[in-house]
């Protein structure tokens, strides 16, 4: 037998293996071309505007408008006059339940439906791009967009709070004071707390985009399982549900602001966050694992 006839095609596709480089499973580069491709949109700079823009109208409202204290609004904004810090926490309440989510829908949405709607999927599988890895950073520039997005509300919020009223002492919810260094501490944890509840959200978003080529189809969905997991959530007569719902410790990060910190219920926020994003992310890629791609 000659040398020739001892070379078999499994050997030959062991050889070319060897050669080729392996593609990693979580590539830095292509996660830094999926958040060009996001923060470089118009629309999404629209919408990051429209977030920015809240905690300067509620800024500008309470400096002409002072609350009275007897108001039925959150209780963040009586404390605005008194340290600017309020005015971050005052717009996250105020966005929470709407904004934040809708921007989140939208690039969670949009990020698998996008590609098949626009016919870049298919080319995008055959780079080639494993699709788990396609998912993992889909998923990690949507949550990045998460926390992006929390931490500009609550930046624009603290400086339209510090050039309008001033910074100091910062009184807490359970009345204690403490010092400017250490709120703007609790600032920053509420909004991390917030971005990991967002990125339970993301999950969602990533699932609703697997079973769809509209965008918009999976953006609305995510939104209308958001928005009835708040309204659910308002119902006492279904108390027994409430434990369930992506949205019940959302609120929770107000722990934050007490002293001492209730870390049960952001404890509980945190695992419920967690097993959403494990459930949610585990369907996506169950269903997209398994997807005919055509587009």
């Amino acid at each position: 037998m000659s040398v020739a006839e001892a070379v078999t095609p499994a050997a030959v596709a062991s050889e070319v293996r060897a050669v080729l480089p392996r593609p990693r499973m979580f590539s830095p580069r292509f996660l830094l071309s999926e958040l060009m491709l996001i923060f470089g949109r118009r629309r999404n700079w629209a919408g990051l505007a429209v977030l920015a823009a809240i905690p300067v109208i509620i800024a500008v409202a309470v400096k002409f408008d002072p609350p009275s204290g007897g108001g039925g609004g959150p209780d963040f904004f009586a404390g605005i006059t008194e340290n600017g810090l309020f005015v971050a926490l005052a717009a996250l309440t105020v966005e929470l339940p709407l904004f934040l989510p809708l921007a989140v829908a939208a690039i969670s949405g949009d990020a698998i439906a996008g590609e098949a709607n626009t016919g870049t999927l298919r080319y995008l599988l055959t780079t080639p791009v494993h699709r788990t890895r396609l998912l993992a950073v889909k998923y990690a520039a949507a949550c990045i967009f998460a926390f992006a997005s929390t931490l500009l509300v609550a930046g624009v919020g603290v400086l339209m709070g510090l050039i309008l009223f001033g910074g100091g002492d910062m009184t807490l919810l359970s009345g204690r004071q403490i010092g400017f260094g250490e709120g703007v501490l609790r600032v920053l944890g509420v909004c991390a707390y917030l971005g990991i509840c967002l990125c339970s959200m993301a999950a969602v978003g990533l699932f609703a985009s697997s079973l769809t080529e509209q965008p918009i189809g999976a953006m609305i969905g995510t939104m209308i399982f958001t928005v009835a997991s708040f309204i659910l959530d308002n119902i006492p007569q279904i108390d027994w549900l409430h434990p369930y719902l992506l949205t019940h410790s959302w609120m929770n990060f107000g722990d934050l602001l007490r002293d001492p910190v209730n870390f049960t219920g952001l404890r509980e926020g945190l695992l419920r966050a967690a097993a959403y994003a494990v459930v949610f992310a585990t369907a996506a890629w169950a269903r997209f694992g398994g997807k005919d791609v055509t587009s």
